[in-house]
């Protein structure tokens, strides 16, 4: 090759391509959502109560947890010694709340993976298979949506239990059906899309059109309901255990509440029993709302005409 010649261009594999392509999508997301100020501030919110879920043995003594290591008083205000008081027997309200962190966070994050699983299935299916198939699950997907979650997951963990797990599953398998109803929809315009009809003119199966080409295209929205199911899920944990029907070998906000209320932490005006944890639970339902919201406009189209 002679000096006046350039070099020759590089050619990238098929594999290369594709990750470069997703780089840059994930950098437009990223840029798009940085506009949305809320959608920021969500988000600075939501990592901070994580690092304080993660962090929680580095900043409180499991050992607070048990009540036979209580070294308070009963329901004392906030001090230099327990900064947000303590509770009724003895334990502070802080470490309470720091390791509560953890497991409301888990039961949401467990949940909304649960549902977000069946919701998605439920709504590929029965909006890309036609006939009796899929009117049935259809069908199945109003029977729940008809029926109020709250309710039947009171019933469900009465019936089952009221361990971690039971809770998280029973919150999975009650909050699926508005999730099924939104991918059902995308499904139904996706599969008249003349890019299938290509695909199924070349032979390929139905699976291939699902996994390939419908799935892939109803992601962005899934993952932005998510934001919006892990918040539902959060204040379900927070309601059946405020009834009693939590684990109760686990410390959580919801616990916590349902501790304060019993013991008429508001008739004695004990605020630092029931005020921190209910702060919590709004701050972190608020920014997974906020994030959602953002998602949802930097992945729909629509919503960016409106702006």
């Amino acid at each position: 090759m002679s000096a006046g010649e350039g070099t020759a261009p590089v050619r990238l594999t098929a594999r290369q391509l594709s990750r470069r392509r997703r780089r840059e999508s994930w950098r437009r997301t990223w840029a798009e959502f940085r506009r949305h100020r809320s959608g920021v501030f969500g988000l600075v919110v939501l990592l901070a109560f994580t690092v304080l879920a993660l962090t929680a043995p580095l900043l409180a003594d499991p050992q607070g947890l048990e009540v036979t290591s209580a070294t308070g008083g009963i329901l004392e205000p906030p001090s230099s010694e327990f900064w947000l008081g303590t509770d009724d027997k003895g334990r502070s309200v802080l470490t309470l709340l720091i390791w509560g962190a953890r497991v409301s966070l888990l039961v949401g994050l467990v949940a909304t993976v649960i549902s977000m699983v069946i919701g998605t299935l439920m709504g590929l299916m029965s909006g890309y298979f036609g006939g009796w198939f899929g009117a049935a699950l259809f069908r199945v997907t109003e029977w729940f949506l008809v029926i109020p979650y709250l309710p039947l997951a009171i019933v469900l963990a009465t019936i089952l239990g009221t361990s971690f797990w039971i809770i998280a599953l029973i919150i999975g398998v009650t909050s699926w059906p508005g999730t099924a109803l939104l991918i059902r929809s995308q499904t139904l315009s996706l599969k008249e899309r003349p890019y299938l009809d290509r695909a199924r003119a070349l032979g390929a199966g139905r699976w291939h059109q699902i996994s390939r080409h419908i799935l892939p295209n109803v992601m962005p929205m899934v993952f932005a309901n998510t934001t919006l199911t892990v918040a539902i899920a959060i204040l379900a944990e927070t309601t059946l255990s405020f009834l009693g029907l939590g684990d109760p070998t686990r410390v959580s906000w919801g616990t916590m509440l349902e501790d304060a209320y019993s013991i008429g932490a508001i008739t004695t005006q004990s605020w630092w029993f029931f005020v921190p944890p209910g702060v919590c639970v709004v701050l972190v339902v608020l920014s997974f709302t906020l994030i959602g919201r953002a998602l949802e406009a930097v992945f729909d189209p629509r919503l960016k005409e409106r702006r």
